[in-house]
């Protein structure tokens, strides 16, 4: 997946949100590697990658990246631009946005990579 996303010449890869179990953590056999699927993202030309530290349940961190996306794309119906260096700032309102759907274990799961 990575050789073909690190091929994709011209594109614009701004952001990506990877909500999947354990995608910004090394792999037990590698426990001291840095390059995980979002550091990989990152260095395969994604400005701001969201990932996961740890094992996410999909029916609570749905609610995270549904707040995520309010909060990162809020103007784009309109005409607005996509700017990626919001993605943290988005990142952090959306798990304050649902301190009452989402334990907490499950918002501090997610961390951002990138500019």
């Amino acid at each position: 997946m990575l050789h073909a996303i690190r091929h994709l010449e011209g594109e614009s890869l701004h952001i990506t949100l990877v909500s999947a179990c354990h995608t910004a953590v090394g792999d037990e056999e590698t426990p001291d590697e840095v390059i995980h699927l979002a550091a990989g993202l990152q260095f395969s030309g994604f400005k701001s990658v969201i990932g996961t530290l740890w094992q996410v349940d999909d029916s609570v961190a749905k609610h995270v990246v549904k707040a995520f996306y309010e909060n990162m794309f809020p103007d784009l119906k309109d005409g607005g631009v996509m700017d990626c260096t919001r993605a943290a700032w988005a990142l952090n309102r959306a798990t304050h946005a649902v301190k009452t759907a989402v334990p907490l274990e499950q918002r501090m799961v997610f961390v951002h990579i990138g500019v």
